[in-house]
């Protein structure tokens, strides 16, 4: 009965059943965070949050390895700044995917990469103000 169903559906809508049914068509899913996180994100408020107080994801993007990432995970737990709870789905979800899954490795000088233009154009503003005072 399945089968029927699904090559009546490829009758009806054989471009729409290509992409679902064809196994070459891949998108790779780069990183997982969870819906909690996602549903609390505001676009402001994360760029705010993660210069003044960056989260534990924050930290593990910038480790080597998944045995570092695993320090950080206990460390956040151990300082109180992640629950047992969160821990070990952060543990589930390293030990399943790797580290690269929170996210691409935040290398030195990532803040002034992503943040830098836009914090110099505020600041630019505060100097040319400056500037009449000098002159």
């Amino acid at each position: 009965m399945v089968e029927q169903d699904k090559e009546e559906f490829k009758r009806k809508f054989p471009h729409l059943s290509k992409e679902l049914f064809d196994k070459s068509i891949n998108i790779p899913i780069s990183h997982i965070r969870s819906t909690d996180d996602l549903i609390s994100l505001d676009a402001n408020k994360e760029a705010y949050d993660e210069l003044r107080n960056p989260d534990v994801i924050s930290f593990i993007r910038r480790a080597n390895t998944d045995e570092e990432a695993l320090e950080i995970i206990d460390y956040c737990l151990k300082r109180g700044e992640i629950d047992e709870d969160y821990a070990n789905e952060l543990k589930l979800q390293l030990g399943v995917f790797g580290v690269r899954s929170f996210g691409s490795k935040k290398e030195p000088g990532y803040y002034d990469k992503k943040y830098g233009k836009k914090y110099d154009d505020e600041n630019d503003e505060d100097e040319d103000e400056n500037e009449d005072i000098f002159l």
